[in-house]
């Protein structure tokens, strides 16, 4: 009975056509029209059949690729990552990408300003044994950084008269940390005859905090002249502040009418102790001790004066 059912159902199969259920193959995709193929962007259609959809074979990377040669969409030029000229639209040096400040200030930086100052190193009273006499001793600038213009005076003045002065007008260049150079004029005046002189000089901060001004001087009739000052502040407390400070003077050629000789014509060492009330303002007491040397010495006795001397000196010092 079992066998009679499997033939009839075979039978029935063979009738109707039917065969074994295959897995379901996915539907064939309509071809794109050629035209359609080629408006599209990127493909490159050169390799490929209108009767076959296979992909072309993939090229080997060139030398230019290898070397980091871009190609960017767009229109832009090709051109090496490295080396040769800018692309036109490569970014500005100053990386601005053309922008400006417009209607603000353009910014300055601090060496861009120019700024002022007045030191008065020296405003004293000063005692001998037979005399009282006032000094001054100031340098003034006004400039940059890098370039200023220096004002630098001295003088003595004795029984309201200005017994000798000097002043000179420079300009200072800056050619390392804390070093200018010098170059300018000097003039030389009070009773005695007038001198004028070129001056080139040095100043500034030697190492261990010794402040240095050295000055070479050239002037009429052939006369040169060398000027040598240095200065230490030793500090006792924050405010008490002892300073050590030494002056020398040479002369190539003797002047008569000045009362100097040739050689080294003086010497002046001395102590200061302030007090610093604020910072740019300090009172102080000292002493100090001259001495004249060779020629000038001789000129110094036939005057009347003393070639060497103690002086107790009481002033002021300020800055702003």
């Amino acid at each position: 009975m079992m066998s009679n059912r499997v033939i009839f159902i075979a039978a029935a199969v063979m009738v109707l056509g039917l065969s074994p259920v295959r897995a379901q193959e996915p539907a064939p995709q309509p071809a794109m029209p050629v035209e359609e193929m080629d408006s599209m962007p990127g493909m490159d259609h050169s390799r490929m059949t209108h009767g076959s959809m296979r992909e072309p074979e993939q090229d080997a990377p060139s030398a230019t690729q290898e070397t980091g040669e871009m190609d960017h969409a767009g229109g832009m030029s090709q051109g090496k990552m490295q080396g040769g000229s800018a692309p036109p639209d490569a970014r500005s040096p100053d990386y601005s990408a053309g922008y400006d400040f417009g209607t603000i200030p353009r910014l300055r930086l601090a060496d861009e300003h120019s700024f002022a100052s007045l030191l008065m190193n020296r405003l004293e009273s000063v005692r001998t044994d037979d005399n009282t006499s006032a000094t001054y001793d100031l340098q003034a600038w006004y400039g940059r950084d890098y370039d200023r213009a220096v004002l630098k005076a001295e003088g003595d003045i004795d029984g309201g008269r200005l017994e000798d002065a000097s002043t000179e007008l420079l300009w200072g260049h800056a050619v390392a940390t804390f070093w200018d150079t010098q170059i300018g004029v000097r003039y030389d005046s009070g009773e005695d005859p007038d001198r004028a002189w070129l001056a080139f000089g040095v100043q500034g901060l030697a190492p261990y905090w010794f402040e240095l001004d050295a000055a070479a001087y050239i002037g009429e009739a052939g006369r040169t002249a060398f000027t040598l000052e240095a200065e230490y502040e030793l500090l006792l407390t924050q405010k008490l502040i002892l300073q050590p400070r030494i002056e020398a003077d040479w002369y190539g050629k003797r002047d008569a009418a000045r009362g100097l000789g040739d050689g080294l014509s003086d010497l002046s060492a001395g102590l200061r102790l302030r007090y610093e009330i604020r910072r740019e303002f300090a009172p102080y007491l000292g002493v100090e001790w001259a001495r004249r040397f060779g020629e000038t010495e001789d000129f110094a006795r036939a005057a009347g004066l003393d070639p060497d001397e103690t002086r107790f000196v009481a002033g002021l010092r300020f800055w702003f």
